[in-house]
């Protein structure tokens, strides 16, 4: 056959022996191989990117505490001495007042708590939180976080996704598609739902674009934790022989679908979560079960505590080290039910912030000890924040409204400095002046931390290479070790 002058020329002119086949194809066979080995340990994924990290990682693992509603850094981890001087003043007088959520600006109004120094770092406290100021030398203190959006479903899209519109994937759903999970039986990316979805709902979990492999799963801090994680079917070998038909029925689908050498990732992401599924109802009643922890360390955490949502926030922080010590690579606590609102007062400030920092106080603490100990603080990030912060003038008579301008998170462990207190505010605590931070910076770390270049996580989706910070972002290098 005469070759075509715009051919390659690069194949056989004759049909190869099985022999032949074989010795030329032993390379491709040890590639699936490695593949498969190396999809185990994170390195590769059916859906991800199939990197390693882009450097050497500092943390496997984030624990990420969310203060659903906003907490007040004026009364947490930001004193202001002048709210004291200028308590009752008009604000207007004193400073430029921007709009807030609902427009009802009352008078300046200094904190209701007093603050103590902690550590040999002696990093300021407010007397709302005394078990976590007994390990303030593990935290980097972030007083100059931003926000763009003073209303909180967007605030809480803004900091999950890394956008203020509902539908782009969350950070954990990022990390989990960047690094893949370590563990086969468990998810990658773990909810534990205390029992208030913020505002937002489960789009604040979710995959977005990117496969659904990668969604997160809501898992509750209670013994079965999740529906029907126990086999409903008589026997194991009738259950196995319902998995098998159904595997045999998925595949051939999937096969008359299948375009080139890949399915429709809808499909390929419903089998593999079935699989999952299937994996987790013997993994998931050995994480769920906590029999196996000494009373000292369920005492330590609050499990047995008084006040109700303590013990739920217990619970979920005992949870959570139990998901680390598993490999589940990105796992997020929400705030109990009080039976009143989250961390979210425009009136009732004393009680309600009380309230909320009695539920979280002792189990934070615990959980950041109890990772120390064992060894696991070093590779385990941990993250304390809400949407945005509060405003240092009253809403009304006792409360305080949204501010988006300025607010204090904090982070330990996982390559984080610890005893560092990053960024200030104004005198007032309304606006930042040192060391302006946002959103993006904090996912921008939260990956470099493990290992991966923010700017070059992306998947391609409608025509461009999206990433969990969009175009902006950039390490916050004062928090690193």
């Amino acid at each position: 056959m005469k070759k075509s002058s715009h051919h390659c020329g690069r194949f056989l002119p004759a049909p190869l022996s099985r022999r032949e086949m074989l010795a030329q194809a032993a390379c491709g066979f040890g590639a699936v191989a490695a593949s498969a080995l190396l999809s185990r340990t994170g390195l590769a994924t059916s859906s991800g990117p199939a990197l390693a990290t882009h450097h050497a990682a500092k943390a496997t693992s984030i624990i990420f505490l969310y203060m659903d509603g906003g907490v007040s850094q004026v009364d947490s981890f930001d004193p202001k001495p002048r709210l004291e001087q200028d308590a009752g003043k008009d604000p207007h007088r004193l400073f430029k007042v921007d709009a807030t959520q609902f427009n009802n600006v009352g008078s300046m109004l200094p904190s209701l708590w007093k603050f103590n120094r902690y550590g040999q770092s002696g990093i300021p406290i407010s007397e709302l939180f005394p078990h976590i100021g007994t390990v303030a030398d593990e935290l980097a203190v972030v007083r100059s976080m931003t926000s763009e959006f003073p209303e909180h479903t967007n605030a809480n899209y803004f900091l999950h996704t890394g956008s203020g519109l509902q539908g782009r994937p969350s950070m954990g759903a990022w990390t989990n598609y960047g690094l893949g999970s370590e563990n086969d039986d468990l998810p990658g990316f773990i909810i534990v739902n205390g029992g208030l979805i913020p505002p937002g709902g489960l789009d604040n979990f979710t995959n977005g674009f990117l496969p659904a492999t990668f969604q997160g799963s809501v898992f509750k801090p209670t013994v079965t934790g999740l529906s029907n994680v126990s086999p409903r079917e008589a026997s194991a070998a009738l259950q196995s022989a319902k998995l098998d038909f159904t595997r045999r029925n998925d595949r051939a689908f999937a096969g008359r679908l299948t375009s080139g050498d890949t399915a429709p990732d809808a499909l390929e992401s419903a089998i593999a979560n079935q699989e999952l599924a299937y994996r987790m109802q013997a993994a998931v009643p050995n994480l769920l079960d906590l029999a196996d922890e000494t009373a000292a360390t369920k005492r330590a955490y609050g499990c047995d505590a008084e006040f109700a949502p303590t013990k739920i926030f217990a619970n979920e922080c005992l949870l959570a080290r139990r998901m680390v010590e598993r490999g589940v690579r990105f796992i997020e606590l929400t705030c109990p039910s009080l039976g009143a609102d989250r961390w979210d007062q425009h009136g009732n400030l004393r009680e309600g912030h009380a309230n909320n920092a009695r539920a979280v106080d002792q189990p934070i603490a615990a959980l950041i000890q109890d990772l120390r100990q064992r060894g696991l603080l070093e590779t385990t990030l941990v993250v304390w924040s809400g949407e945005f912060g509060r405003t240092p003038f009253a809403q009304g008579g006792d409360g305080r409204d949204h501010n988006p301008q300025a607010f204090s998170i904090w982070m330990a462990g996982g390559g984080v400095k610890g005893g560092t207190i990053v960024g200030a505010t104004d005198d007032y605590g309304y606006r930042v002046v040192e060391k302006k931070f946002m959103i993006h910076d904090l996912h921008a770390t939260m990956l470099h931390l493990m290992g991966i270049d923010h700017t070059r996580l992306t998947y391609r989706f409608s025509g461009r290479d999206m990433r969990l910070t969009d175009i902006h972002g950039h390490v916050m290098h004062d928090v690193l070790a």
